[in-house]
C-alpha cells in the first residue's frame, strides 16, 4: 500500500465514523508513523508502506475512529508555538484559550514596565516579581506560556487533579520555565494560602451545565476529564467562586481574567457586577462570539 492509498483508505474509514475533515486527520496519523512532517506526504506519495508501518497506521486510525482525539492518540498538541504533552488527565487546550493566554501574557507585561525599576523609585519589597494564578490549570498551558512570555513573572499552577499536575510539571520542565511555576494541587481559590497577592488570575475553569455533558462530541464528552468540563446546574458555579473570593488575592490594579461557554456573558456581567466588580471587556473568538472576560475590582 502507497502513502497515496493508505490516506485515502484511513480518510474514508475515519468520514464514515464520524470525524471531522478526515483526510487531514489520516495525514496526521501517518505522518506521525512515519515521522514525517506532514507536507513531505505530498513528496512521497508513491511509497510503499512496510508492514510494520502499515499495522502501525492502521492501530491509530482504528482508535481515531472511536473519537478518541487526535491529541491523545499522539500524546501532544500545540498550544501558542509550544508542544505539550497531553493525556486522558487533562483537556486539549482548544483555541480560544491561546486568545486568553494572550491577554494574559501583554497584561503582565504592561505591569512589568509600569513597574519601578528599583528601591531609590520606591519599589516596594513585595513587588520585586510579577505573581500570576492559574486556577484549573490542566496540561498547564496557561502558567507555562505566561512564565515563558514574562520571564520575571512567578507563576502559581492549582489544580485539583494530582495526574494534571504531574502533565503540567512535565511540561514546564519541558519548557524550562518549571522553577519559576509554584505547582498547587487544590480545589480552587481554597488551595491558596491566605494573603497570597496576584497581579493576575487567569482561569479556564469547567463552565458546561452538568445537563448539557451528555451532549457533548464524542471526543469531548468520553475523552476529556468530567470535572475538568461540569460547571455545576447553569454552568456558572466556578464563577460564583470568581466573584466572591478573587479580589481577595488581588494585589492593587490586579485583573482576572477568564473563559467561559456560549451565551454566558449576561449572567457573568450581572454576577460580577453584584460583587462590585468593574467589567473591563469581552472578547470576541470567532465567528463573533463573546468567550473571554476581564475583570477588575472596583
Amino acid at each position: 500500500m502507497t502513502v497515496l492509498e493508505a490516506i485515502k483508505l484511513s480518510g474514508d474509514f475515519l468520514a464514515k465514523k464520524g470525524v471531522d475533515s478526515p483526510r487531514l486527520q489520516a495525514e496526521l496519523l501517518l505522518a506521525d508513523v512515519l515521522k514525517l512532517p506532514r507536507m513531505r506526504l505530498y513528496l512521497d506519495f508513491g511509497r510503499e508502506l512496510t508492514e510494520t508501518e502499515t499495522k502501525s497506521l492502521r492501530e491509530l486510525v482504528r482508535r481515531r475512529g472511536t473519537r478518541e482525539p487526535l491529541q491523545h492518540i499522539l500524546g501532544t498538541t500545540n498550544f501558542c508555538g509550544l508542544e505539550l504533552k497531553v493525556t486522558s488527565a487533562v483537556l486539549v487546550p482548544r483555541p480560544e484559550t491561546e486568545l486568553l493566554a494572550e491577554e494574559g501574557w501583554i497584561f503582565l507585561q504592561q505591569v512589568e514596565r509600569s513597574q519601578p525599576r528599583d528601591e531609590a523609585l520606591g519599589a516596594r519589597p513585595d513587588r520585586c516579581c510579577l505573581r500570576a494564578l492559574d486556577l484549573g490549570t490542566g496540561s498547564g498551558c496557561l502558567a507555562i506560556i505566561l512564565a515563558a512570555k514574562c520571564p520575571k513573572a512567578e507563576v502559581w499552577a492549582v489544580d485539583v487533579s494530582k495526574e494534571a499536575l504531574e502533565v503540567a510539571r512535565q511540561n514546564a520542565e519541558k519548557h524550562e520555565v518549571a522553577s519559576r511555576i509554584n505547582f498547587v494541587e487544590g480545589d480552587f481559590l481554597s488551595a491558596v494560602p491566605s494573603g497570597t497577592e496576584f497581579d493576575l488570575i487567569i482561569s479556564n475553569p469547567p463552565y458546561i451545565p452538568s445537563r448539557e455533558l451528555a451532549g457533548l462530541q464524542p471526543e469531548v464528552r468520553d475523552f476529556d476529564p468530567g470535572r475538568g468540563l461540569d460547571g455545576g446546574v447553569d454552568g456558572l458555579e466556578f464563577y460564583r467562586l470568581l466573584a466572591m473570593q478573587a479580589a481577595l488575592f488581588l494585589r492593587l490594579g490586579g485583573k482576572v481574567m477568564f473563559e467561559f461557554g456560549d451565551g454566558q456573558e449576561h449572567a457573568l456581567q450581572r454576577m460580577f457586577e453584584e460583587q462590585k466588580w468593574i467589567v473591563e471587556a469581552f472578547r470576541v473568538v470567532f465567528p463573533r462570539r463573546p468567550r473571554l472576560m476581564v475583570v477588575r475590582k472596583g
